[in-house]
This record gives structure tokens, sequence and C-alpha cells, in this order.
């Protein structure tokens, strides 16, 4: 099969079912078919003659901004790349919370640009792309705002060693997103191929949007589904019917402000927001977005996890719903579900480890019932667990015994819709 036969196999077209288009784009294609089912290369293969190239992805996430450097085997001209080594590096603050100082996030791209310079040779500088995507930190700024945010990007791009087209620096929708977080989890997975059955779905917890993605099991998960939810994706000839959603303000941190009523304020600086799921003596200030709100514990109040669990669900009632039986199909749980359920010690840190929704309860309960500490070094603990909680069960519908998968990686790997985006950069600007 030569390459160019070889990219026509794998097409992703995102339509809502009533012909809207969402996304329609050509994704950089790999064979899934049963004689090279292992796309993932054997640490042990040797590069020899091949040829190496190599991708960089930044993810503009709302919390954080990340780089990806990937490297790919090409041991074939007409044969398929593998996925060969990641390089990856993050810091902790989203470019949009520079809403007000854009010179700031041209100076924290610059800063990780260093990190791409060092992982890919000299000699490969010029015909490396460098790509940054932008998720829901910047849907949610003012569009003008964001685009002064955008250009300064594009100027840090342009002096820059690598690969830069028009296509470079842009900000994705949600769906978007999800989509290709799944199309990465199960590349990694090896799950991309003829016999579907196998795939997995994908729950993507960020800071400012939450997605879920998944192929349904029911039929009538899709026939209940809003329009909106339902993407058509084409892998190898066949169609599927992808269930994809995002939920813009459900992500972990905005949900923080949703549930101490701040978000949307017209004016948060002269008040303060107070809420039963904070320590009772706590007093701080919350960043986020480039928006300092002072808050505090309610000292008056109860702190336990019915009162919290009744406060988050209003970040959660009538914006986020239930897939019809999406109890019967197998997902990887990301972002943070994993973080916080390793930071709350729920998990020990396995790169992949089954958890049963109720042990994110039990854990809500023991952090947001111990009256022996004040939670000062974590004091969103008690918000944040019983917020999972709740997204989960209340908004998603998932049962208590339900289990899914935490995930950090696969395979080695950062399990990231940054691999999705980048996959297909390189295919738009035919590389290889």
């Amino acid at each position: 099969m030569d390459l160019k036969t070889f990219l026509q196999l794998f097409v992703l077209v995102v339509r809502a079912l009533d012909g809207t288009i969402f996304v329609e784009g050509n994704l950089f294609d790999v064979d899934f078919s049963a004689q090279r089912e292992n796309i993932l290369p054997n640490s042990a293969r040797p590069a020899n003659s091949s040829r190496v190239f190599y991708g960089i992805m930044m993810d503009a996430g709302s919390t954080g901004t990340r780089i990806h450097v990937y490297s790919f085997i090409q041991e074939d001209p007409d044969g398929l790349p593998y996925l060969h080594n990641e390089t990856f590096h993050s810091e902790e603050i989203g470019l949009s919370s520079y809403v007000n100082t854009p010179e700031e996030a041209g100076k924290l791209v610059r800063e990780l640009l260093k990190v791409a310079t060092s992982a890919v040779p000299r000699a490969m500088w010029h015909k490396t792309p460098l790509v940054l995507r932008a998720t829901a930190g910047f849907r949610l700024l003012p569009a003008d705002k964001a685009h002064v945010l955008i250009e300064e990007i594009k100027e840090v791009f342009s002096q820059s060693p690598f690969l830069v087209t028009s296509r470079s620096v842009s900000i994705i929708d949600g769906t978007y997103e999800g989509i290709l977080a799944w199309v990465s989890l199960n590349f990694l997975m090896g799950h991309l191929h003829v016999d579907m059955k196998r795939s997995a779905g994908v729950l993507d917890l960020g800071g400012a949007s939450t997605q879920i993605s998944f192929l349904p099991k029911c039929q009538k998960t899709v026939n209940k589904a809003p329009t909106d939810h339902v993407a058509k994706l084409e892998i190898l000839n066949t169609t599927y019917l992808l269930y994809t959603h995002s939920y813009l303000k459900n992500g972990l941190k905005v949900a923080r402000l949703l549930t101490l009523g701040a978000l949307g304020d017209a004016d948060p600086g002269k008040k303060v927001f107070k809420s039963l799921c904070l320590p009772k003596n706590y007093s701080d200030n919350y960043t986020f977005g480039g928006i300092t709100y002072e808050v505090r514990g309610n000292i008056n109040g109860y702190n336990g996890y019915e009162t919290c669990y009744k406060e988050v669900l209003k970040a959660i009632k009538g914006s986020v719903r239930k897939p019809y039986n999406v109890h019967e199909n197998m997902f990887h749980a990301v972002a943070y579900y994993y973080d916080m359920a390793k930071d709350s010690g729920l998990i020990e840190g396995s790169q992949d480890e089954h958890v049963e929704v109720k042990r994110f309860k039990k854990k809500a309960k023991e952090v947001c019932g111990d009256k022996s500490k004040d939670h000062y070094g974590k004091p969103f603990d008690c918000m944040d667990l019983t917020y999972i909680t709740a997204l989960l069960t209340e908004g998603f519908g998932f049962q208590d015994s339900v289990g899914l998968q935490l995930t950090k990686k696969v395979k080695g790997f950062e399990s990231s819709w940054a691999l999705g985006a980048m996959l297909e950069y390189l295919h738009k600007v035919r590389i290889p």
C-alpha cells in the first residue's frame, strides 16, 4: 500500500446528524488492520537508517501550559510512521491567565520552546512543525482579549527556528477537543481498527471545561442524544457515531467559582464569597482567568459532605446531561480526575488504576468530615472531590459501582488530546 492510499483510509469527519458541519478535516492516518495492529514501536526497535521526524504541540490549557515534542519513525517511505518518543514538560499556569499582560504569555512560550530546541536535533528544526492549540481558558475570554494573546503567541512562533504556518496557532472548540482526546487514547491503546468493540470512552476534566466522548454500545444512546452530542467518525471506510460533548464552565477550577456564586459577578473585587465546602476559618484570595476573588469558609455553617454536595450541585444541575446507558461503556478518566485521586491519596500514583465511582464519594466524605485539621494546605479538596462525585453521578449518571480507569499515561505516552491534534496537523502540512 502506498502512503497516499493509506492516508485516505482514516478520515475524520465531524458533523451533526442534521448535516451541520462542526469540524471537517483529514486526520493523519494510521493503519490499524490486523497485520499492523501494534502501531506503537517495540522499545527495542532500532531506528537504523529509518527516517525520524518530529512534531511539537503546545497545549494552552486553562490551568497549565504544556509542550509535547513527539518523534516518529518512518521505516519505509510507503509504509507507516511509528510514534517513537515523547518529551513532555508542563508549567502550572495557563496562558489565558496573562489576559492583561500578553507579553508575559510570550515569555512563557519562549521558555517552553527551549524544551523543543533541546529535544529536536538542530538539523531538523526548520522542517519540524510547531503548533499551539488553546482550549477552554481562551474560549472563556472576551474575543478581543483572546485575539491579542493569540497574536502575541504568533509573533513568538514567527521568531522560532521551527516550521510555522498560518495554521500553527488557534483556539479549538470543546467538541473537537473531546474527539481528539478519544482518538488519542484509542490510538495509543491500539483500538482504532476494523473491530471497534474494544474502544474506550474518555472522561476529560480540565480546569475550565469537561468532555465526555465514547462509542455507544446501544443505539438508543444515539437516538436519545441531542444532535450536537453526536458526531460521525469515519475509520477504515466505516462510519461510527461517537457520543461527544464539551461542557464549558464545568471544569474543576471554574466549578469552584460556580459553587461560590462568583462566576460572572459584575464586581467581584468588592465582595466576599463564602462556601460550606471550605474550612470554617479559611480566608484567602482565589485567582482564575486574571480575576481575583476573596473567598472564605462559612464560620456559622456546618462543614461536611452533605452540605457541600448541595452547594456543588449548583454547578451541575441544568447544565450537564446524562447519556442513556452510559454505564455500559468502559471509560478512562484523565486530567483532574487522575490528579485529584492521586493528590488526595485515593490512588498511589499508578499510571492506570481501576477505581469505582463510590471511592470518590468515600474519599470526599473522609476529607469533608475531617475536623482534626483545617486542610489549609489543600483547602479546596472537600469541594473538588465532592464536585467530581456529583459530576460523575448526578451529571453523567454513573452508578456508584461503575469502575473507571484513572489514566495518566498509556504505554509511556501522555494521555492527552494533543497527540490527536499533532497527527492531524502533520497530515495537513504533508509531513512526512
